[in-house]
């Protein structure tokens, strides 16, 4: 119902996708687009979904929008790479903005003089 919706921001959201290492990145949406693809349905267009490694990562069983959302990511080549290399959390508000979010942590770096260097001058 909305994978064609989803695929027609995809070029955009491929870039985002790149920046959100450096800052959360935020897309305003046209709410005509969506409600089209409703078909006069209703339908909760809000959600807020976390994606681990390229899989979807959620408690409750996430709303349809949510699900093609996804699956729209990873059926492209450049933001499938992409989710599978960061933890990223989207939420998608009521005003038709969606947020993306990098929460991957960062590399834990090993200091030079922390190895046991010293371990064998007793």
């Amino acid at each position: 119902m909305f994978v064609p919706t989803w695929n027609r921001y995809l070029p955009v959201l491929k870039i985002l996708l790149k920046r959100s290492v450096n800052g959360d990145q935020t897309l305003p949406l046209n709410a005509s687009d969506f409600q089209r693809a409703a078909g006069g349905r209703k339908v909760k267009f809000s959600f807020s979904v976390t994606v681990h490694k390229g899989r979807l990562q959620t408690i409750d069983k996430p709303p349809p929008i949510a699900r093609e959302f996804v699956s729209v990511l990873q059926q492209d080549q450049v933001t499938n790479q992409l989710i599978r290399q960061f933890d990223i959390v989207f939420t998608f508000n009521n005003s038709f903005q969606l947020l993306i979010k990098n929460i991957t942590p960062p590399p834990v770096e090993i200091a030079e003089g922390d190895s046991t260097e010293g371990a064998d001058e007793e």
